[in-house]
């Protein structure tokens, strides 16, 4: 029934990340873009967590925690850059 359920899951998540896509392209404003975007990582991330309890290895844990570190600092550099118009000062 686990595995039923991690399924849905994953689906779920995939077409999440495929809305998320289309706000990428089709957002009114950088902002938002930037928004989608740090949503298709949490969604990501939340996509290779379920693929690692489903397969049983940690190889995606660690997988997941080197994205959710990537996005984080992708997410605050183009805030940074949004605000300023400089990254680096």
């Amino acid at each position: 029934m686990i595995h039923y359920a991690m399924t849905f899951a994953l689906a779920c998540f995939g077409f999440a990340l495929i809305l998320n896509l289309y706000r990428v392209f089709r957002a009114p404003g950088v902002p938002d873009r930037v928004l989608a975007l740090d949503t298709m990582v949490i969604n990501t991330i939340a996509l290779l967590t379920l693929l690692g309890m489903i397969e049983g290895t940690t190889v995606y844990f660690e997988a997941s925690l080197l994205f959710a570190m990537v996005g984080f600092v992708s997410t605050v550099a183009y805030a940074k850059f949004m605000l300023r118009g400089d990254i680096i000062e």
